[in-house]
């Protein structure tokens, strides 16, 4: 099967690997996101879907706007694809060339449709608590993520993944899950099923107030926020900004998920009280522990503006925290205004 891949980011690699690796697919050009300039040195730096390509001597067409570049429009139909893969590619393909392929365009989603269509189904899947996700393919069409759905597999969230950690699971996930539905679609053994509109929800965007902590919030509340806007949520600490990048929540109801020497330190932790934002204790060897609205909350990874990430533990003891001090988010109010 010829197949033309559109994807952009590292979630899209391993599906793009797997390809390139099985008998029976040959990808023969892949359609990616323009360079971008990053850095200090303000280098131009290709997609990670793009090096894949350069890697394996693979065509990689990156046009700015795919449906308006004509050149790209004359190159997709003369590749006379069975499929289009798509993968977190970015942009949003026009009716002309989703009925380009003989099969048809398939999606790898990062969700359970239609639940989380959208931008960032991964972020907000773990923002809002949920404890299981998983990958849906689907043909696609010129809705957002509203495509006839084809196979779903399902994966479980842990407590204390990140967004990188299950886009890491998913994509893997993800890549086996496509190579089942090429393989099922080209032999006419699946069937696919309409999405509920009824049933769907939306994973919109991430804004630079989605990383503010305000430490009135329950303690899991505010886990699920850093870990699933890893690595990127703040705080304020002594009138600089302080990146929160892994917690721990000390709630009775996780206590039995956590590691053991935090469950032998529960009954003494439990006895801790505070105002929302202040440092309530210390762990040995874990990090600071701080009163939330609701609970306490055990920062194992921050990073002071201008420093290298550390260690909750490294943090304690060199900025000599005392119990009582406050993190909190007044200087961070400008953020949600921009």
């Amino acid at each position: 099967m010829k197949i033309v891949f559109f994807g952009t980011p590292q979630f899209a690699v391993p599906t793009l690997k797997f390809l390139i690796e099985h008998p029976k697919f040959e990808v023969v050009a892949v359609v990616t996101q323009p360079d971008k300039r990053r850095g200090r040195g303000s280098k131009t730096i290709p997609s990670a879907i793009k090096k894949i390509a350069t890697e394996h001597d693979i065509p990689a067409w990156q046009p700015k706007r795919v449906k308006k570049s004509q050149e790209t429009l004359d190159k997709l139909r003369e590749a006379a694809a069975d499929a289009f893969v798509v993968v977190a590619y970015g942009q949003i393909l026009s009716q002309e060339i989703l009925d380009m392929p003989r099969i048809g365009c398939i999606n790898v989603h990062g969700s359970i449709l239609p639940q989380y269509r959208g931008a960032a189904p991964i972020q907000w899947s773990i923002y809002n608590g949920d404890r299981e996700t998983g990958i849906t393919t689907m043909l696609m069409d010129q809705g957002l993520d509203t495509g006839d759905m084809l196979l779903k597999a399902h994966t479980k969230i842990d407590l204390l993944d990140n967004s990188l950690d299950l886009a890491i699971k998913l994509a893997a996930q993800g890549a086996e899950l496509l190579i089942e539905t090429l393989l099922k679609l080209d032999s006419n053994s699946l069937k696919p099923i309409a999405q509920n509109d009824a049933e769907s929800s939306y994973a919109r965007l991430i804004n630079k107030a989605d990383y503010v902590i305000d430490w009135s919030q329950d303690a899991i509340a505010i886990h699920n926020q850093v870990r699933a806007f890893y690595p990127s949520c703040i705080t304020s600490f002594r009138d600089q900004q302080l990146k929160v990048k892994a917690t721990i929540p000390l709630v009775a109801e996780y206590i039995e998920q956590l590691p053991t020497d935090l469950q032998a330190k529960w009954p003494e932790l439990a006895k801790l009280s505070g105002d929302s934002g202040a440092i309530a204790a210390s762990v040995k060897n874990f990090g600071a522990v701080v009163q939330t609205g609701s609970g306490l909350l055990l920062l194992t990874e921050v990073q002071l503006a201008g420093k290298k990430a550390q260690s909750g533990w490294d943090f304690v003891n060199g900025m000599r925290l005392s119990i009582g001090e406050k993190l909190g988010k007044d200087l961070l109010v400008k953020i949600k205004l921009q």
